[in-house]
């Protein structure tokens, strides 16, 4: 083992290491060729990149999916500060969100879709914190100290976006401000499902700012106990597929910004391993 100038022990490059066994989280050859192209360094000057690309996404998405710390990473990935440098990295330049949108449209095409929906459904979170986090609310109706996951999915429970904010932000200012945020983005777009939180006004703010309507799923009157509700289930769906990633359990990250990058990894390892599933063999 190589000791630094301060005694600690130094990690070795990814080369030089044994072929460790494969984890639960790890990528197939198949999910990895599929996603190479978008972590793949530009071509020109610059330094060449020493670590193994897979290895770091492979350390992410065990993080992700077991809910460790950083520095608790297996000793047989990358060094944590190795994979912490590229996880923001991609944070900040969003590439997250657009290795999210190409999946997406790659599972439409394969099933035969447009690749841009025409409908969704929109529907939101409250989960607790730890105390790291600089924002977090109280969400009066669910008794929940923390932060909200806005989501927007498609028909077929596909992540097209997602926004946090603390537990105390209506589910309709939610709404609006993800709204906003895919204006222009979605052109097929004509409606979006919702429950009864985000009635009132927010349905016709929708028709006067929006091409898309927005209509509420209203539970029959006469109904009691739990039944399933149309196009509701969809989403209810897409939250209990997260709910498999410990990291998600809970919100433990600092910043809301890392905790909706939390939810695109979820996404993108949930939609890489249906195209893995999938994929027609050449």
């Amino acid at each position: 083992m190589r000791l630094n100038t301060k005694g600690h022990a130094m990690s070795r490059p990814i080369q030089n290491r044994r072929p460790r066994p494969a984890y639960a989280s790890d990528l197939s050859d198949y999910e990895w060729n599929h996603l190479e192209p978008a972590l793949r360094q530009p071509a020109g000057p610059g330094r060449k990149r020493t670590v193994n690309l897979r290895e770091i996404m492979n350390a992410i998405l065990y993080l992700n999916r077991s809910g460790c710390q950083w520095r608790m990473l297996p000793h047989d990935l990358p060094a944590w500060q190795h994979v912490a440098y590229y996880f923001y990295k991609w944070l900040d330049d969003g590439t997250l969100e657009r290795i999210n949108a190409t999946l997406r449209l790659s599972i439409r095409t394969t099933l035969g879709r447009s690749q841009q929906p025409s409908a969704a459904i929109v529907d939101s979170q409250s989960v607790k914190t730890t105390e790291e986090a600089k924002q977090r609310g109280f969400d009066a109706g669910k008794q929940v100290k923390g932060r909200k996951r806005h989501i927007l999915v498609d028909t077929l429970g596909l992540l097209i976006m997602v926004l946090v904010s603390t537990a105390a932000l209506a589910d309709c200012e939610g709404a609006a401000e993800l709204f906003c945020a895919t204006d222009g983005t979605l052109p097929r777009l004509k409606r979006v499902w919702a429950d009864q939180s985000y009635a009132g006004m927010l349905v016709e703010w929708v028709q006067r700012c929006f091409a898309f309507v927005l209509e509420i799923v209203k539970r029959p009157a006469e109904q009691r106990g739990f039944h399933v509700l149309p196009k509701r289930w969809i989403v209810e769906r897409t939250f209990g597929w997260f709910n498999r990633y410990r990291r998600l359990s809970k919100d433990y990250e600092r910043r809301s910004a890392v905790s909706e990058a939390m939810v695109y990894l979820a996404s993108i390892r949930r939609m890489l391993h249906w195209l893995d599933q999938h994929h027609k063999p050449t």
